[in-house]
């Protein structure tokens, strides 16, 4: 179901910086061709054996065991329902995803030379050595970097003043042993002497909390179990905040309380959310005066305040949740800063004392064609995040004098987000900017003088930005709403020559959920395909907040065929307009993506010649009718709750899982992770097995699962290289020889 999570937490990092990044994920590595003479073609039902001929590769036959779902006088019958295994154990089963990945290694094996080609390519671009542009925090330096052949980050930490610096963690060794590795949080407590690691080892995002020494060297014997990652030091520095998760169902719901040195089975319980459609996340005030705990859904918010300098205490209510009442809180310079829509959809900013509403004073008044995604507090100006017409912006406002300022950017797509801002007595604020065509940036603003100082581009081996053009269209949908979209290719391979006689392929991507903005930021591993004569498109489609709040209205719960519509009615229009072959157009998207791509290819199968579905959301009804699947309940603001008939019949209308039929369909690759907690594993395999039942025509249908990952796919900066270009060979294969 997004773009990463199908839910994202709150709070500002800290070691860890936001930067331009590939979303891709696929399957595990190569399984030997031999395995498919050893495993039956009929699973759960061993009723024939897959022919073994060199020159006929037979697919997996998923066996059918009727399960009756009944519900509002509706029944629907799952024939590959018992393809579902919460234990992840069954023989059966495994057997099946063994047997699906054999067919796929099988299938992509004649282009494994151009896997490895683009593998090679995209790893090439990539700096060996590397490291960040460093940050100051209560007077140390911080800076991550990566060394030669290594997959993970080494953080390091110096004292200002001296050049020596001193190592924090090296993701590396940590890794060892492990197929998958992710670091959730490095928090330094506010003594500097003890660090708070959070780290995923299974890939289901349920993080191990350990304490390191920063004098001795030594880890702390205290080990905290099953964290969302998210935690925050008092400031006594001996007292941590964390969130856990449901044994059942993976949710953040509890905020418990530990002090170092202490045994964590006696760790004491703060607050505990009763709520399923409520997720619990923590983060410090800008004035480290309070610890906030964020409850939020995707349509109300509440905040509760601890005393960072009293952790013991109970915590207080800020403000109680109201229906349709999104809220949350900064602090500093003795007032709050509440971020609110409760004068307008797009969010208003506000100060306050008191939590009482009608105390509140508009510092930033709500503009209906502007929305409000982010701010930063300095001591002589605020700047604002905002995004206008579906593009991001920054805007400076003096506290005393009011004096506004837009900081301007040339690129016709583009995106620039607030970067990490721990220091807020300083004129010098730290932001991010790229583009289609300009790799990730990181730039320092005197936000006095105007001065604006490159500290570092990501450097990208070969690249020439001249080579390549971006560009920002808008689309008329079916209903006559525009649609922006933002595409890129390279200049000498582009060839638009009108209607008919264009050869360029075309990728299609999209999302269009939980009012995630697919920005048009910069993708190194793209120029394989932009080289080879693609052009990449991102559609902005309804269901994201790329055009304010309300355009993630009018794509969710009973208008989510908006989204639908809106990629069809894009993909239709590029083509007509000159900006792909109409025999070679292709589609992409993950998780909530997958769901997407699942019903284009439903509902207009004709306009694509493959599709990857990463991670696909697409058995809808059924898992949002599963109370105990991990985020169903939490999401019945985001698709609806079926136990009311209205929801269950216009979801049913549109679920990929459902509304399977007898047609020619793409050629398609699906990816998917045993361990995923998102979108379980069982969703792709059941839609692919009722996909081959019922297709009708002799495209390639890959099903690749990732026996070691979860939702992310593989870790490591190299590894993950590896998933798209997997991804990427297959689609080149099916466009050449044009591409």
């Amino acid at each position: 179901m997004i773009p990463c999570p199908r839910s994202q937490g709150s709070g500002p990092p800290t070691l860890l910086q936001r930067k331009g990044c590939d979303m891709f994920t696929f399957s595990r590595g190569l399984l030997l061709l031999a395995c498919l003479a050893a495993v039956p073609c009929s699973y759960a039902n061993d009723e024939s054996a897959m022919p073994t001929s060199d020159t006929l590769i037979q697919p997996p036959v998923a066996a059918k065991h009727p399960h009756a779902i009944k519900k509002h006088g509706d029944t629907r019958v799952d024939n590959y329902y018992w393809l579902r295994d919460d234990e992840r154990q069954k023989p059966e089963v495994l057997a099946y995803l063994e047997a699906e990945n054999a067919y796929t290694d099988a299938m992509l094996k004649p282009i494994k030379p151009l896997r490895d080609q683009l593998y090679q390519e995209m790893v090439a671009r990539i700096p060996q050595q590397d490291e960040s542009v460093p940050y100051v925090k209560n007077g140390y330096r911080y800076q991550t970097r990566y060394e030669p052949g290594k997959e993970y980050a080494i953080y390091s930490r110096s004292k200002l003043g001296e050049e020596a610096a001193s190592l924090l963690l090296d993701g590396n060794q940590r890794a060892e042993g492990h197929e998958f590795y992710a670091l959730g949080a490095l928090e330094v407590s506010r003594n500097n002497r003890w660090l708070a690691v959070a780290e995923d080892f299974l890939s289901r995002r349920q993080y191990q909390i350990q304490f390191l020494d920063l004098e001795s060297g030594k880890w702390a014997a205290d080990t905290l179990e099953n964290t969302s990652g998210n935690l925050v030091w008092a400031n006594d520095s001996k007292t941590v905040f964390y969130v856990r998760k449901h044994p059942k169902t993976l949710l953040p719901y509890q905020v418990y309380r530990h002090e170092l040195g202490t045994d964590p089975a006696k760790d004491q319980l703060v607050y505990e959310e009763k709520d399923d459609s409520f997720y619990v996340s923590l983060y410090a005030t800008t004035s480290e005066d309070f610890i906030v705990i964020a409850l939020s859904s995707t349509t109300s918010g509440e905040a509760r305040l601890i005393d960072a300098n009293v952790p013991t205490q109970a915590p207080r209510l800020f403000l109680p949740r109201q229906v349709d009442h999104e809220y949350s809180l900064d602090h500093y310079r003795g007032r709050f800063y509440v971020r609110s829509n409760k004068d307008g959809k797009n969010f208003g900013l506000y100060e306050t004392k008191e939590s009482p509403v009608d105390r509140w004073k508009a510092v930033i008044a709500p503009n209906p064609d502007v929305l409000l995604e982010s701010y930063a507090l300095f001591k002589e100006w605020l700047v604002l995040e905002e995004r206008s017409q579906g593009l991001t912006r920054l805007r400076q406002v003096n506290w005393q004098s009011g004096e506004q300022k837009e900081i301007a950017f040339d690129d016709p797509a583009y995106v620039t987000w607030l970067a990490y801002n721990p220091e807020p007595d300083t004129s010098a604020l730290r932001y991010g900017y790229s583009s289609m065509t300009t790799p990730s940036s990181t730039y320092e603003l005197d936000l006095n003088s105007g001065k604006r100082t490159l500290l570092k581009q990501q450097p990208v081996a070969g690249f020439k930005a001249d080579q390549y053009a971006s560009e920002r269209l808008w689309i008329t949908a079916r209903d006559g709403v525009a649609v922006p979209v933002s595409l890129v290719y390279r200049k000498d391979k582009f060839k638009q020559e009108g209607a008919g006689t264009h050869t360029n392929p075309l990728l299609v991507y999209g999302y269009g959920s939980y009012g995630a903005s697919m920005d048009p930021d910069f993708s190194s591993a793209r120029l394989s395909l932009l080289d080879r004569g693609f052009v990449y498109a991102i559609a902005h489609i309804r269901g994201g907040e790329e055009l304010g709040r309300h355009w993630y209205e009018d794509g969710k719960l009973l208008k989510k065929q908006n989204t639908f519509n809106d990629f069809i009615d894009v993909t239709e229009a590029l083509v007509a307009q000159g900006y792909g072959a109409k025999d070679q157009v292709y589609a992409m998207g993950g998780s909530a993506g997958g769901l997407l791509m699942g019903a284009v290819i439903n509902q207009a199968p004709q306009l694509y010649r493959g599709a990857v579905a990463q991670v696909p959301f697409v058995d809808v009804v059924t898992t949002m009718l599963d109370e105990s699947i991990p985020l169903t309940t939490g999401e019945y603001d985001e698709w609806g709750n079926p136990n009311q008939k209205r929801y269950y019949d216009y979801m049913k209308a549109y679920s990929p899982y459902d509304q399977v039929k007898a047609q020619a369909y793409p050629n398609l690759l699906v990816t998917t992770g045993l361990h995923d907690s998102q979108v379980q594993y069982w969703e792709p395999a059941k839609w692919v097995a009722k996909l081959r039942e019922l297709k009708t025509d002799d495209n390639k249908l890959l099903l690749s699962t990732d026996m070691d990952a979860g939702h992310g796919g593989k870790s490591g900066r190299f590894k993950a290289y590896e998933d798209i270009a997997l991804e990427f060979a297959f689609i080149l294969d099916l466009a050449k020889p044009q591409a």
